[in-house]
């Protein structure tokens, strides 16, 4: 775990958000009414989650409900994370996105070589297949779309279970976004976003994770 300053889950969302991003319909409450409101508004299911600056590893403290429905889930869900969550917690009440394919995507600094873009398989594939591949920025939407030919198993992005392929174009920008945020952001030094569902076709980033210098 960084010991250096981090936004929170919704903080890193709003900022890659500002650079094109795809993410997640989400609202941050302080109490369970709060959100139980935020679920009606945002609909069912909803996903609930610890949120905060100093919460970076929510999953390992419990702190994420999944596939709430009611009110009175919403409400049971909300006490409980808050009474596991540290002072002055507050709570991420999210839409539950829905796709068989996890991807993830990030951003890292090397002290040889600068910012490299990082792209891959996620989920429960991840470990297995270790499909991961990399770009040093800058570098083109022609450069980042043959980025994803690069994949050892590309084919995951074709029609899928299903499901219709990943919309390219969407992917490009998502990952154009990135490269655009740390271009523009010197005070970023990393981003990690786990998992980037494909719902529809389209990629959505379901957590993300800014770091700062």
């Amino acid at each position: 775990m960084s010991d250096k300053p981090a936004l929170s889950e919704h903080d890193s969302k709003l900022l890659l958000a500002g650079f094109g991003v795809p993410v997640s319909r989400e609202k941050v409450v302080a109490t369970p009414s709060e959100a139980v409101a935020a679920a009606r508004e945002i609909g069912h299911p909803t996903v609930l989650k610890l949120c905060g600056a100093a919460i970076m590893h929510k999953t390992e403290l419990g702190g994420v409900k999944l596939g709430l429905v009611g009110d009175e889930a919403v409400q049971t869900a909300a006490n409980e994370l808050l009474n596991k969550g540290p002072d002055g917690a507050e709570l991420l009440v999210a839409e539950q996105v829905s796709g068989s394919r996890e991807l993830i995507a990030g951003v890292t600094m090397d002290p040889q070589f600068g910012s490299t873009l990082m792209f891959g398989v996620g989920g429960i594939f991840a470990e297995v297949l270790a499909d991961v591949v990399f770009r040093l920025l800058p570098a083109t939407d022609e450069e980042l779309d043959a980025m994803l030919d690069d994949l050892a198993n590309p084919h995951i992005l074709g029609e899928f279970r299903g499901e219709p392929a990943v919309d390219r174009q969407a992917l490009v920008n998502a990952l154009s976004g990135l490269a655009a945020c740390v271009a523009e952001r010197s005070d970023v030094e990393s981003i990690d976003i786990n998992p980037l569902i494909v719902s529809d076709g389209l990629p959505i980033a379901v957590d993300a994770l800014v770091v700062l210098q």
